[in-house]
């Protein structure tokens, strides 16, 4: 009977000691920035014709940078400078406005792109120059450098 009891409650306890760490800024904010480097390295496959045009496949990554973009500012509460290996500046945090609009800058001209649905290589190319130089600029102020 113990026995039955305590498996229920291991399994409970992992269960929400995983949506704990989760819901923390920094791991949700690490899960966003890796989702809009997988959808730039579907762009930058297509752009560089490693993989070919897809149309879909567009849209997703499109879509994917555009909503981790906009939940950005709100994973960088005062409090989560530091733990689970993050990479954030503390420069965020001296400059929350300005880090607030590159961030919303980069969902915006994602979603402009999104609108314009690019339907050749060279369409996505010219969005991968546009994106790319935003998450450049981005990084070269508010990311530590490893």
């Amino acid at each position: 009977m113990r026995i039955k009891t305590l498996a229920p409650a291991s399994i409970a306890l992992c269960l929400g000691f995983s949506a704990a760490l989760a819901a923390e800024p920094q791991v949700e904010r690490q899960a966003g920035m890796k989702a809009i480097g997988g959808a730039m390295g579907t762009l930058a496959a297509m752009a560089k014709e490693q993989k070919p045009f897809d149309a879909e496949a567009v849209k997703t990554a499109l879509t994917t940078i555009s909503n981790a973009a906009k939940a950005f500012p709100d994973q960088f509460p005062v409090g989560s400078e530091s733990g689970h290996d993050t990479e954030a500046s503390p420069k965020i945090w001296e400059n929350p406005s300005d880090f607030r609009a590159k961030a919303l800058k980069l969902s915006a001209d994602a979603d402009a792109v999104l609108a314009s649905a690019p339907t050749d290589v060279a369409a996505v190319a010219t969005a991968m120059k546009t994106l790319g130089a935003e998450c450049g600029q981005c990084h070269q102020t508010y990311r530590l450098k490893r």
